[in-house]
């Protein structure tokens, strides 16, 4: 069984919480999640850093300095559907701003568009659906994956945390 999750958030999380998403990535690499993001500053980066597995969807190549390489890649045509049916106003969004919102499908969704990851953990702002991390809850919330938000469910995560030590025989 692939265990995944989505890792994401805002490019203005708090320094601290971007220490405990980095740790957080690291904990779960060690038991055997696989990251989905999205390569951008803040909260994915964090994610990033501390993951040693993970699948990092580009909206472009060269996006925030990553290129296709294995681990990185450049969202297919077919994630833009996702952006039409989950963002609230798509037709305002300029063709970057598109491309930005169709990598949130693959993030949540996984790489057949058909394998959801087990649950995202996420910063917003305000603790609320809001930007590109608000795209890819909405449509997690379509899918009953579960969402945890470190400006909100600091305890929930920890739950969730210990659930995952407990699951793999360490208390």
């Amino acid at each position: 069984m692939n265990k995944t999750y989505a890792g994401i958030g805002s490019r203005e999380t708090p320094y601290k919480v971007i220490e405990t998403m980095q740790a957080t990535s690291k904990f779960l690499s060690k038991y055997g999640y696989s990251l989905y993001s999205g390569g951008a500053e803040g909260a994915d980066e964090a994610f990033e850093k501390g993951a040693t597995n993970k699948t990092i969807w580009l909206p472009w190549d060269g996006f925030n300095g990553k290129f296709e390489n294995g681990l990185d890649y450049v969202v297919p045509e077919e994630a833009k559907e996702f952006v039409s049916k989950y963002h609230p106003n798509p037709k305002r969004l300029s063709e970057k701003a598109f491309m930005l919102m169709s990598r949130n499908a693959y993030q949540v969704l996984g790489p057949d568009l058909k394998s959801p990851v087990e649950f995202v953990l996420c910063w917003t702002k305000n603790g609320k659906a809001s930007g590109g991390t608000g795209q890819a809850m909405r449509i997690a919330k379509d899918y009953n994956i579960p969402i945890y938000n470190f400006k909100t469910d600091s305890r929930l995560i920890e739950t969730l945390l210990r659930g995952i030590r407990w699951e793999n025989g360490k208390i």
